[in-house]
């Protein structure tokens, strides 16, 4: 295998698992409801409050929450219908990534700085929302984690640019046709 297709390969790889996981990040926000009620069961279960009693009230609270929103406005559980979807059409938009890394790194770049701006909105709206700092931390956590993958991707596709990059006046004329200049003009 060259090295064209390596670095295609692991530009791949990287992406397949930025995008699953950015699918089921956004695909368990549909099932919030069910999802906390599970999870509040499992941590009790586990007596996870005999050693985080922090962690289960907080997902106490948050279940009673989203069981209120549930029963008297579900209407504002569409909210998290629409991060869920938010997350699958993000994820849609690596696939141009997929196919051509060199021309789509743009989606790349667009995907780190998402990340970045997960830090001061989990900062600023945390507070706002009453969310405990340590709840914060896990929601950065997401952008923190999230930029790997796309950083190590966005280097791999900056590499394979410098690959496949052809010197000035080396073009074939196939690319300068599609640039909409004749490679050999008439000289008549």
């Amino acid at each position: 295998m060259n090295d064209r297709a390596a670095l295609l390969k692991g530009i791949r790889a990287w992406l397949v698992l930025f995008v699953v996981c950015l699918v089921l990040s956004g695909a368990t926000a549909f099932p919030l409801v069910h999802e906390l009620r599970w999870t509040e069961d499992l941590l009790h279960a586990l007596s996870v409050q005999d050693h985080l009693p922090g962690l289960t009230d907080w997902i106490t609270r948050v279940r009673r929450g989203l069981d209120t929103a549930d029963a008297d406005f579900p209407f504002l559980l569409y909210g998290t219908d629409w991060l869920a979807f938010a997350h699958l059409v993000i994820a849609v938009a690596f696939y141009g990534v997929f196919r051509d890394p060199v021309r789509n790194i743009w989606v790349v770049e667009f995907g780190m700085i998402a990340c970045a701006g997960i830090v001061p909105l989990a900062l600023i709206c945390g507070p706002i929302r009453g969310i405990p700092f340590w709840w914060s931390v896990v929601d950065m956590s997401f952008g923190v984690f999230g930029v790997i993958p796309l950083y190590v991707v966005r280097r791999r596709i900056k590499r394979l640019e410098a690959l496949t990059a052809v010197p000035p006046g080396r073009e074939p004329a196939a690319a300068w046709t599609r640039r909409g200049v004749d490679p050999a003009p008439d000289r008549g």
